[in-house]
């Protein structure tokens, strides 16, 4: 099968090679995914977990992306709950080869049920992104109806869902992002937006939730920003400081089937749509990677197309 993998640590994006892989086995409660479409992170290159196995053990070559919509082609012993021919999306195991392959092994656990009505590349959009929104929004930082939040990234892959989410529940909206991200923040529900490189950002004031994803100075500067009580929560990196009266949260998303449903769920009816900037071929996933920033929403790699569909 043809795959994206990486060898070299040191030679970062550069390193992205489409090679022939075997096709991957089917450990106890695994079921190997035909892959549609990919999603990644851009700093994935950088996890220790992209180049070591749970022991520590190097992996390389590695395969990398996390996020995946396909379609079952095999069970793993004792594996319940999926049926081969079943159209599914989620997560794959951080120290296992990825979703950036034709092929992939999955936890059966990672994954939820794809509705019919919903396209792959769509599918892909959601997992980490989806659930980073929500487990940061509620989970840790317990968003309700009412509260500020200010949403960094707002027109990026977790930060234009965290938009959508926050104002589902009622919450007031602050966006931030690029100039040419306030229109996107905007049109998804944002009720204001700060421009990031105009130094805008004590403008928000102050606030009940701050969900960060840029961390460095952006992350430092935030932490000032919340209210008595609020919560900071943030994926880049764990703060150095903490709100004079508040709490300030880093965590790593986690997979739950349960949610993935529900935010599939929320897209069918309408309340949810993840923000697919581009879509690439698995042989530009390096150029793909590269030009991330460029584009708003999240880059989405096309491994195949599902039967009926057309080809671009």
């Amino acid at each position: 099968m043809r795959a994206i993998t990486v060898r070299d640590r040191d030679a970062g994006i550069n390193g992205l090679t489409l090679t022939d892989l075997p096709h991957p086995h089917a450990a106890e409660n695994d079921v190997i995914v035909q892959v549609y479409a990919a999603g990644f992170t851009p700093g994935e290159l950088d996890w220790p977990a992209t180049w070591t196995d749970r022991a520590g053990h190097d992996r390389t070559p590695s395969v990398p992306g996390h996020e995946l919509s396909g379609i079952v082609v095999e069970l793993g012993y004792g594996t319940t709950g999926l049926t081969v021919g079943q159209r599914v999306f989620g997560l794959t195991d951080w120290t296992r080869n990825g979703s950036l392959a034709e092929y992939t092994a999955v936890e059966a656990r990672n994954l939820a049920p794809l509705p019919a009505d919903i396209d792959h590349t769509v599918a892909a959009a959601l997992p980490i992104s989806g659930l980073t929104a929500w487990q940061g929004l509620f989970d840790h930082a317990r968003l309700t109806a009412g509260q500020t939040v200010l949403i960094h990234g707002a027109a990026g892959g977790v930060g234009s869902i965290a938009v959508q989410l926050a104002r589902d529940v009622g919450a007031h909206v602050i966006g931030t992002g690029r100039a040419e991200d306030r229109d996107v923040a905007l049109g998804l529900g944002a009720h204001a937006f700060l421009n990031l490189d105009a130094g805008a950002l004590e403008g928000a004031g102050q606030v009940d939730v701050v969900l960060d994803v840029i961390g460095g100075d952006v992350l430092k500067r935030s932490t000032g920003l919340v209210r008595p009580g609020g919560t900071l929560v943030t994926v880049a990196e764990p703060p150095a400081l903490q709100p004079a009266d508040g709490r300030a949260i880093f965590f790593v998303v986690e997979p739950d089937r349960a949610r993935l449903a529900d935010l599939a769920r929320r897209l069918r009816e309408g309340r949810l749509e993840p923000l697919v900037g581009a879509v690439r071929p698995l042989e530009e996933t390096a150029d793909a990677f590269a030009r991330h920033r460029r584009t708003p929403g999240k880059t989405i790699i096309q491994v195949a197309h599902e039967e009926g569909t057309e080809r671009s």
